[in-house]
């Protein structure tokens, strides 16, 4: 190999090894956000309580005045808050770069309208309670996404029908939601209205295990396909000149995507704009090379639990963390609509 070539090689070696630093760097920062967040939410609330004891609590130990506030009260939040916030922001950036659109988000196109829409139902009409609420949530979820998948489908999906089939089914959705809540009872109404906001307000430990089931199941899924993920970006042509299997890597991540946000709707309602501003987060701090994916899930993360701990102590009045986030994600959608008619949409 003569000389040129091989400093060609070198170079493009340097700039691999540049770029792996770099991304280990800032997932490394996101991780440190994450933990130190988590840490902030346990020592601070309307008290506050020294990390030695929340340590203390968490290992078991009986603090009277602490242990039933760290344990019942800052913990399941804390954690259900981390895995909502992991699952949408996945679901967000698997469906925003398989379709190559920044609008092309759960929480856009209707996928966590439908599953909202299914738990109102499941509890003004039904009348169900508990656990079966998130099932017939997750079911709500995983048949809209098929339905605007099949009234997408023309030869074949592109991102920009599904994103305007998928607004039109989403603002259906929610005549429907409003009929359902014009005829709830009084009794039901504010059960029902936590499924519209998106909340963690009283959330239980053990509703953090299915979620974490279903992150380790559909997440893993994702990280399995994140390099045709990744060629996908490219364009189709280009993805299946490289070897990709089209179909299947859609139906792989298009399931596990509206499955994990399917999940985190069944225990927090629609958090609104998580799953949409996740994905352009995690690209910016990340630049244009590598998986999102794990990023998008660490920010996503950051979101719910910043957003829910600002609603309930930073703010004059106590908030839901969908209102919070939906505060911050309107101005950007906003944005992203008028940008995209520069940059033909791109994260």
């Amino acid at each position: 190999m003569n000389q040129p070539l091989l400093n060609a090689a070198s170079h493009f070696g340097q700039i691999l090894r540049a770029n792996a630093k770099r991304r280990f760097r800032i997932l490394t920062v996101l991780t440190a956000c994450l933990l130190a967040g988590v840490a902030l939410t346990l020592m601070l609330g309307q008290s506050f309580t020294p990390l030695t004891t929340v340590l203390r609590v968490l290992g078991g130990a009986e603090v009277p005045g602490v242990g039933f506030t760290v344990r019942e009260l800052r913990l399941p939040r804390a954690v259900v808050s981390v895995l909502v916030g992991a699952c949408f922001g996945l679901g967000g950036i698997a469906f925003q770069t398989m379709l190559r659109n920044p609008l092309a988000s759960p929480d856009i196109i209707g996928i966590s309208t439908g599953a909202s829409t299914g738990a109102v139902f499941a509890i003004v009409v039904l009348s169900l309670s508990g656990p079966a609420i998130s099932v017939v949530a997750i079911a709500s979820g995983l048949g809209v996404a098929l339905l605007i998948y099949t009234l997408s489908w023309r030869q074949g999906v592109t991102g920009g029908r599904l994103i305007l089939i998928g607004i039109g089914l989403a603002a259906m959705l929610q005549s429907v939601t409003a009929y359902l809540l014009m005829r709830a009872p009084s009794w039901t109404l504010q059960e029902a209205l936590r499924w519209l906001t998106g909340s963690v307000n009283g959330v239980q430990l053990g509703q953090a295990l299915p979620l974490l089931i279903g992150l380790l199941l559909f997440g893993g899924l994702l990280l399995s396909r994140r390099r045709d993920l990744e060629t996908l970006r490219m364009g189709d042509d280009v993805a299946a000149g490289l070897g990709v299997g089209l179909a299947a890597t859609r139906i792989i991540v298009g399931v596990s995507a509206v499955a994990l946000v399917a999940f985190a709707t069944a225990v927090s309602g629609p958090v609104a704009f998580v799953a949409f501003l996740s994905g352009p987060i995690a690209a910016r701090l990340m630049g244009r090379s590598g998986s999102l994916l794990m990023p998008s899930a660490l920010v996503g993360a950051l979101l719910v639990l910043l957003g829910d701990y600002a609603g309930q102590f930073l703010l004059p009045a106590r908030y839901p963390v969908g209102i919070v986030t939906g505060v911050l994600g309107a101005p950007y959608l906003v944005y992203l609509l008028i940008r995209d008619k520069k940059t033909k949409g791109t994260l």
